[in-house]
């Protein structure tokens, strides 16, 4: 296979940077789709399946990490710092929840009772944002 020119090289670092950037620029914990109209106009020879190849560079680095299907869409999240999300359930949002996710401790506790490895957790709480709860007067 040809070696990409410098320039080539510089560009696809540059296009990397730009889809990671846009992921921990935002808390909208975006789609793939989201990422590529964004960085689009920027990088006009941008694909979409450089976008999902990116993002999927990045998770098995450990960058960003898959909410899984929300809404019919992957969700990405560009903080790996430990927390949970909610899902509001009348707009769609994902909001960050930190805190609510078992310690470690509890992970190995878990591992014991169940006779298995459990490695890590993930939590998604459903409700209502504080956005939509204000707007119902629902309080938040």
């Amino acid at each position: 296979m040809p070696e990409r020119s410098p320039k080539g090289r510089e560009n696809f670092s540059r296009k990397r940077e730009a889809i990671l950037n846009a992921l921990r620029n935002t808390d909208a914990h975006p789609t793939a789709e989201w990422v590529y109209r964004r960085l689009k106009p920027e990088y006009p020879d941008l694909s979409l399946g450089t976008v999902y190849r990116n993002l999927g560079r990045f998770q098995e680095a450990g960058q960003a990490v898959s909410l899984g299907v929300i809404g019919g869409h992957e969700r990405f999240d560009g903080d790996t710092s430990r927390h949970a999300h909610l899902v509001c359930e009348r707009c769609g949002a994902v909001v960050d929840v930190y805190g609510g996710l078992p310690e470690p401790g509890e992970l190995e506790r878990i591992s014991r009772l169940s006779g298995c490895i459990v490695q890590s957790a993930s939590v998604t709480f459903r409700g209502i944002c504080g956005k939509c709860a204000k707007e119902d007067g629902d309080g938040a």
